[in-house]
């Protein structure tokens, strides 16, 4: 999943639009950001299945990054964070800590959601768990695009953003929304896993700061 995740971080910015969009997507897709380096650095891996053109799943072994208890600790030090970061705005530091810890945390559980039983419940060797929707595709599909359109409408209702900056966001979001479909359907599998995380790394950073600007009018402007 990938445009589930930064749906679920334009939802929760309805919050409070103080709270940077930018900072709430880096934060959905921080736990991805880990596995992808922790891949490179050897920490964790990925395989691309022989069958991959027929699932477009690949097998991760990710208890460092995805297991629920590492989102559940990714969870509070990005909350710290974010604490210490909006700590001289009064009044916004706890909301900050809520949303951002929330953003985090809500990618462990809509991973869940897609995943086969491969996502560990501690790190280490442990009990997985999944639900598997990603076996029923299409249905998998239609669930990440309604929580990406249904984000984007949240997210841009009531925005005191200019306009052109509500477009670009919307395009933004409907191409991820389209490449994390082509990408879940017909695309081929990647070079390599390494391949794959350089890529998902420079993706991730891309569109972080891409949103961050889209954001920065919003936040200035009240």
């Amino acid at each position: 999943m990938f445009a589930g995740h930064i749906g679920a971080a334009l939802a929760i910015g309805r919050l409070d639009r103080d709270v940077g969009l930018g900072s709430l997507i880096a934060a959905s897709l921080f736990i991805d950001l880990l596995l992808w380096s922790f891949i490179l650095l050897g920490w964790e891996s990925v395989a691309i299945p022989e069958n991959f053109t027929d699932t477009h799943q690949p097998a991760f072994i990710f208890p460092f990054s995805h297991s629920l208890s590492a989102a559940i600790i990714w969870s509070t030090l990005a909350g710290a964070v974010a604490f210490l970061w909006y700590s001289e705005r009064k009044g916004l530091s706890l909301r900050a800590v809520f949303m951002i810890s929330v953003a985090v945390l809500s990618h462990w559980l809509l991973d869940f959601t897609v995943h086969n039983s491969q996502i560990p419940l501690l790190a280490g060797t442990s009990f997985k768990v999944g639900l598997g929707l990603w076996d029923n595709m299409t249905l998998a599909l239609l669930f990440e695009s309604f929580i990406m359109l249904a984000g984007l409408y949240l997210f841009l209702d009531g925005a005191n953003t200019s306009l052109p900056k509500k477009i670009a966001l919307s395009i933004l979001c409907l191409l991820i929304l389209s490449f994390t479909i082509i990408g879940m359907t017909i695309a081929p599998p990647p070079p390599s896993a390494m391949a794959m995380a350089q890529s998902s790394i420079i993706m991730i950073v891309i569109i972080c700061a891409l949103a961050g600007w889209l954001g920065k009018e919003n936040q200035d402007s009240r």
